[in-house]
């Protein structure tokens, strides 16, 4: 089940009301008493309906969480639409110019001050929630992608787990791989990120950015698991098929061992009776 209400967010964008899209678990309508993890999501045109999405195309991650019966909320927020830079501006944690979107605003920080400050709480308020940092996650794709790693280390005391697909992260790596560098990560942070085969074609400078954030976070004892998908592209296509890679990660639990038997646990070798031993070597030599 998806609800919606719109919410503003006046730091960014003043009155103007903001779509903000609500995936409920079946079992939410089973069990009346049941708590789930959340999942909070950029660009939420994008991913549950075709018929929203930018280019035609959504992730369709409310039919995939069905179908597989999957116990978790999604809540996605709708981006800021304003040409030419709005989302830019408001998905990138850093100022930044490029010769492709000119001089980009960083107004991340505000996105996520909202986030955690106002959509959150509400939310755990209005909805089953389990609103602990373990059970608070985050993710995202291309500057959705950048802001995922950003809210994990800025905002690593709200959020414990993060995906972030094919992110732009050399567009600002001068500044997202020092903050991670400077985060002080709660154990058992859990960080999945992935890059498309053609996004790797298609030059070395991205790939060196991707190399330099994986190595900083892992220096920091974050718990990565990176992927490049073969013949992947950047696109909700090839993201939408990524779903059960990135749910796998997020739902894996941090600290569990594989339990090795105690000493006294051992099993006890059979005591052989003697005159049965020197009976078996007679037939034997027989």
């Amino acid at each position: 089940m998806i609800e919606t209400f719109s919410l503003p967010i006046e730091a960014l964008t003043g009155d103007a009301p903001r779509k903000i899209y609500v995936y409920l678990p079946e079992a939410a309508e089973a069990d009346p008493e049941a708590r789930f993890p959340v999942l909070y999501m950029f660009d939420g045109h994008n991913i549950f309906f075709d018929e929203e999405a930018t280019y035609g195309k959504s992730w369709g991650i409310g039919d995939w969480l069905d179908e597989t019966g999957t116990g978790l909320m999604v809540v996605g927020v709708d981006c800021d639409h304003t040409p030419p830079t709005g989302r830019l501006n408001e998905y990138s944690p850093f100022d930044f110019s490029s010769r492709w979107f000119g001089q980009v605003e960083g107004r991340g920080g505000l996105f996520m001050d909202w986030l955690c400050d106002t959509l959150k709480p509400l939310i755990d308020e209005r909805y089953p929630t389990l609103p602990e940092r373990e059970t608070t996650w985050i993710a995202g794709s291309s500057m959705g992608g950048l802001m995922s790693l950003f809210a994990i280390s800025a905002y690593n005391q709200v959020f414990g787990k993060c995906a972030a697909l094919s992110p732009s992260i050399a567009l600002t790596k001068s500044q997202i791989i020092p903050l991670i560098k400077e985060t002080d990560f709660a154990p058992g942070t859990v960080v999945y990120m992935d890059m498309g085969q053609q996004e790797h074609e298609g030059g070395r400078r991205g790939l060196r950015a991707l190399e330099r954030t994986i190595s900083a976070l892992m220096d920091k004892g974050v718990l990565v698991n990176y992927r490049t998908v073969p013949g992947g592209a950047h696109c909700e296509a090839t993201w939408q098929r990524q779903i059960p890679f990135f749910m796998e990660t997020l739902f894996y639990e941090p600290g569990l061992e594989f339990l090795e038997p105690e000493e006294d646990e051992a099993p006890e070798e059979a005591e052989l009776d003697p005159e049965e031993v020197m009976e078996e070597e007679t037939e034997s030599e027989e």
